[in-house]
């Protein structure tokens, strides 16, 4: 394991040090932080985002793992200008630092993790004003990806129907000491403000909304007619448009709103 800044990289927490100033900067640029603003970094490891983050506005959260790194971020900053949590980002109550202004949740989050934390993150969508993550470039392009394509599945459609979300940049492999054997990309999630959408877009029982795409997406290479059989007939998946010989990830988010609300209707659980 290469040592940064004389803390050895620990596999185990998936970490990789981000140490490009320019991509540091377009990152930061990217959030936007301003005065009022609550923000919370995920994974701060040796201060990378953090310090940048801080001369832009007063105080800052994080939440951290690693010891050794929570030492040297008491030693660098003072605890009026940043606070602390010490423990797992995956049991993290966010709701919990929800204040007057934006709340908004960033990070380079650990390879390891990513896909778990962002589920973790979905409930607490409607507190938050935006999202901006580093993560491994195939599993945004799994996020941002479109009906019909491989990259299509459960947490595109997941993560399609919590939030606005877009690609914003590449990051190569050498913005990292140690460099990870990958590309990463930011991506910025903005929650949907369900006010504001019509009823047809809202799923009228969400954790049914949620077994539907976990089902659908179960096998992959089955289609809807088998995959989804507990829940509804070949003939009434027609009746509702949805071919019942395709692929999970051939239809839209906006399907699989629509079937869940009928199966709401019908009385499913």
């Amino acid at each position: 394991m290469k040592s940064v800044a004389g803390h050895t990289a620990r596999k185990r927490f998936g970490q990789n040090f981000l140490v490009s100033d320019g991509v540091i900067r377009k990152i930061v640029d990217a959030i936007a932080p301003r005065a009022g603003d609550t923000i919370i970094e995920i994974g701060p490891g040796l201060g990378a985002l953090t310090e940048p983050l801080l001369e832009r506005i007063d105080h800052l959260h994080v939440v951290e793992i690693d010891r050794d790194l929570i030492a040297r971020l008491r030693q660098r900053f003072p605890p009026e200008r940043l606070s602390i949590h010490e423990g797992d980002a995956l049991e993290f109550d966010f709701a919990s630092l929800k204040g007057a202004g934006r709340l908004k949740i960033v990070g380079n989050l650990p390879y390891n993790i990513s896909s778990p934390l962002l589920f973790h993150l979905v409930p607490f969508a409607p507190l938050v004003y935006d999202m901006h993550f580093m993560l491994q470039k195939e599993v945004v392009d799994r996020m941002v990806a479109t009906p019909g394509s491989k990259d299509f599945g459960r947490l595109s459609v997941m993560l399609q129907y919590h939030y606005h979300m877009e690609r914003m940049f590449i990051v190569p492999p050498g913005a990292f000491n140690p460099a990870p054997k990958v590309y990463s990309a930011i991506v910025r999630m903005i929650p949907v403000d369900f006010s504001r959408v019509g009823a047809g877009e809202t799923a009228k029982a969400p954790d049914l909304f949620a077994r539907v795409v976990t089902a659908a997406f179960s096998q992959r290479r089955k289609m809807l007619r088998n995959t989804l059989r507990e829940f509804i007939s070949e003939a009434a998946l027609a009746a509702l448009g949805i071919t019942p010989t395709a692929r999970a990830e051939d239809i839209a988010v906006a399907d699989y709103v629509r079937l869940a609300n009928t199966l709401a209707d019908l009385g499913h659980g």
